[in-house]
């Protein structure tokens, strides 16, 4: 029995080892990098301080040690290596940042923010890959590439989603909801101009049933007018819808602004994306369906009474 548990730890021993070999100069050269390796739990981490931009935080101005760093780090796996991160970005740098990861192969896990009374508004946006060491590290730098780009004409963050000669919202707003009842194939909330739809799911908690008007919803709501609209809303989705869902919404020019969870212990888990978008309704309709037709979430809906 001894000398069976001492071949199991040799044994043991020798994947870790296996596993632990992992070419950090090239993440270093791919990345443009130099990281640091924990040696006891074989992990390279790369990274790099924010502090392009002056963020100050609660009328303090943040110096990048006190949480404005950029991270990614690499762990080796049999079928090559695995990336998880956390990636500082700014408002506009957010959707450009997200379309690089998610067209490169990684996965978006969470956006979020951590300050409260930050000026810029900082986000942080966790990443996840698996496969080969180079397509990893060569996914990181894109991503981080984006940020290099936005960031280099100027410092200062944009304040809006808008663009040079776009059109304000108008003040009373005037949605038709007959065309986005057809896309949508249901009757939608209708309330000063304004146009609601809200898509439930079934999913339990502690034991209990809980759908659409306990949280577990997808909604989409529409205000100005037909053609200068605004659309804003919440998808719940599981996490193997999270990925597709995503990349549906950016192709079509959906910005995504939060990604996060609403509940613990829920089953299946459920994870709670926010997003906005402007152009004509009709279009900005059948951006969202599209998402809800790749989640499949018109299969699991709860229909609105």
């Amino acid at each position: 029995m001894k000398k069976l548990f001492i071949l199991a730890a040799i044994s043991a021993a020798m994947g870790v080892s296996t596993l632990a070999a992992l070419d950090t100069a090239k993440i270093d050269q791919i990345t443009g990098l130099k990281g640091k390796m924990n040696e006891k739990e074989g992990v390279y981490k790369v990274t790099f301080p924010r502090g392009d931009v002056k963020v100050v935080v609660d009328g303090w101005s943040m110096p990048p040690f006190m949480g404005l760093g950029t991270w990614a780090a690499f762990t080796a796996t049999k079928d090559g290596a695995m990336v998880m991160g956390d990636t500082v970005l700014f408002e506009d740098e957010v959707n450009a940042a997200m379309n690089a990861a998610l067209d490169n192969g990684l996965s978006v896990t969470a956006l979020h923010n951590h300050f409260f009374f930050d000026r810029p508004k900082v986000f942080f946006m966790h990443i996840e890959g698996e496969g080969p060491l180079e397509k990893l590290a060569s996914a990181v730098k894109k991503t981080y590439d984006t940020t290099k780009a936005i960031r280099g004409p100027d410092l200062k963050p944009a304040e809006s989603f808008s663009v040079v000669g776009q059109t304000s919202l108008p003040d009373k707003n005037s949605i038709t909801a007959a065309p986005l009842n057809e896309i949508f194939g249901t009757q939608g909330e209708s309330k000063d101009g304004m146009v609601k739809f809200t898509i439930g799911r079934p999913a339990k908690m502690h034991g209990v049933t809980i759908d659409k008007d306990m949280g577990v919803n997808t909604w989409a709501a529409f205000a100005g007018s037909d053609d200068n609209a605004v659309v804003d809303g919440d998808f719940a989705v599981t996490e193997d819808e999270l990925q597709p869902v995503l990349k549906s919404l950016l192709k079509n020019k959906i910005n995504i602004v939060a990604i996060h969870q609403h509940m613990t212990h829920e089953e299946p888990r459920i994870m709670f994306f926010h997003y906005w978008g402007r152009g004509a309704a009709k279009d900005l309709a059948n951006a969202v369906k599209g998402g809800i037709l790749v989640g499949g979430l018109l299969k699991v809906s709860s229909p609105i009474p």
